[in-house]
């Protein structure tokens, strides 16, 4: 991917670039970095495929962007936001790992998502891929995501930055969940980027 042609500022993407509306199912998968985790996660997403498209069995794919909620359990290499509510909640550090904290990263909320599972399952179809995310309806660079939980906690984030990005770590991805939609037009979003931020202030509070 050409950073210089896609990246416009913390979360913006050229005008007219393919993908402008967010990563669809098209993104090609050779001759990236890849994880021990994430090739043993594509191993089982053409496996998926195989059993849809060549057994005829009602299976589906979903190649999700940041999935979170109230219940989500982040760490600080996973779970970007749950992780970054509960640093700032208790005071913590929280360290930004470079791109200036400007990387932008989707987000949608576990009812949202399991609500897009039950669509599936009532119609399902053979083999076929989503991608899915809070898309341009949830998203925000790691600068926003602070702002937006000290105002929903009222407490001020502690942070330290760190020149070097994490090694494979995209500085842009939203979910382009188009193809989703349009083979489910039933389904949509509940939860915003605020609300999502706001239930899981809540419960990390209630749960101290």
């Amino acid at each position: 991917m050409n950073k210089k042609a896609l990246i416009t500022g913390s979360g913006g993407i050229a005008p007219g670039h393919r993908f402008q509306q967010g990563i669809d199912e098209s993104m090609s998968i050779d001759n990236t970095l890849h994880s021990i985790f994430g090739a043993s996660k594509l191993a089982a997403d053409v496996l998926v495929q195989e059993y849809g498209k060549y057994f005829h069995l009602p299976t589906g794919v979903v190649r999700g962007g940041c999935l979170t909620g109230p219940a989500h359990k982040g760490v600080e290499l996973h779970g970007f936001l749950s992780y970054l509510v509960k640093c700032v909640v208790s005071g913590r550090t929280y360290s930004i790992f470079g791109y200036k904290g400007k990387q932008v990263r989707d987000n949608i909320h576990s009812y949202d998502l399991g609500n897009a599972f039950y669509h599936f399952y009532r119609e399902p179809r053979f083999g076929e891929v989503y991608n899915m995310g809070g898309g341009r309806h949830s998203n925000c660079s790691m600068i926003e995501a602070f702002e937006m939980v000290e105002a929903a906690s009222g407490k001020k984030a502690v942070t330290e930055y760190r020149d070097e990005n994490r090694k494979g770590d995209h500085i842009w991805y939203i979910s382009d969940v188009g193809k989703f939609q349009s083979h489910y037009p039933g389904w949509d979003y509940k939860y915003d980027l605020a609300t999502i931020i706001q239930d899981i202030v809540r419960a990390t509070v209630d749960s101290r």
